[in-house]
């Protein structure tokens, strides 16, 4: 098959998973009354998000309530990958109408390509690159975030988001009224695949890349607001669902 017939399948294949993108437009709001209205959220770094064109976020986890607040806190509206357990019911309803994509843990091949399309629209998506709710400091990084970013030729904004989360706070607790958030979005990185390397060398150099950016942001973050990550790690003592 040539190259530009296996990249119409593959843009097809895409097309089949791409959400709409009316519904991060009227989520955003929503996010933004959660993060300004409920929640007391100061942001800083927005104007190192590319206004125009297609970007990455990858951010820190620690709480259910991230997701919303990334959405909220962003200068553009944001498609995020959601694991697939949360669409059901109510709530499965409300995912799938603002927009947010679906990832199965057991083959998330659909939602990267939903989120591919969504990059080559010129979209933005939204990813938590340490694939589950825990310390939130970016020790480790899955790779999807990385794949995105070199398919989708999409830069990489670091985000790092603290107080969602406290220490001996479940990852499902929600925050009280006006509790103090912050938000900062970091320089932009753009990874390339070096000539000579290997897909998977380069696969593995982009993601390392973006975990140390998050990493080194979420730390000086930290330093500088004060807001310290949880200490407890979910996960490891059973006190909630990833």
């Amino acid at each position: 098959m040539r190259r530009s017939a296996a990249v119409g399948v593959e843009q097809r294949a895409a097309d089949r998973f791409v959400p709409s993108p009316w519904g991060p437009r009227w989520s955003h709001w929503v996010g933004h009354f959660l993060t300004f209205g409920v929640w007391d959220a100061r942001v800083t770094g927005a104007a190192n998000v590319p206004a125009t064109g297609p970007v990455l976020f990858a951010a820190n986890h620690t709480s259910a309530i991230d997701g919303p607040v990334l959405v909220g806190a962003a200068p553009r509206p944001i498609h995020l990958l959601v694991k697939a357990e949360s669409f059901t019911g109510p709530t499965g309803v409300l995912l799938r109408a603002s927009g947010q994509i679906p990832v199965d843990r057991e083959g998330g091949r659909g939602a990267l390509l939903g989120a591919l399309g969504v990059l080559r629209r010129g979209g933005v998506v939204g990813v938590f690159p340490e694939g589950s709710r825990g310390l939130g400091d970016a020790a480790s990084a899955q790779a999807g975030v990385a794949w995105l970013a070199l398919n989708g030729a999409a830069p990489v904004v670091p985000v790092a988001v603290l107080g969602t989360r406290r220490t001996a706070e479940g990852v499902a607790h929600v925050p009280g009224l006006r509790r103090r958030l912050v938000v900062e979005f970091g320089r932009p990185l753009v990874l390339v695949r070096a000539p000579g390397t290997s897909g998977r060398a380069a696969l593995e150099d982009a993601n390392e890349a973006i975990r140390v950016a998050l990493s080194a942001l979420v730390a000086s973050a930290t330093l500088r607001t004060g807001l310290d990550l949880p200490t407890d790690d979910p996960l490891r003592s059973g006190d909630g669902p990833r």
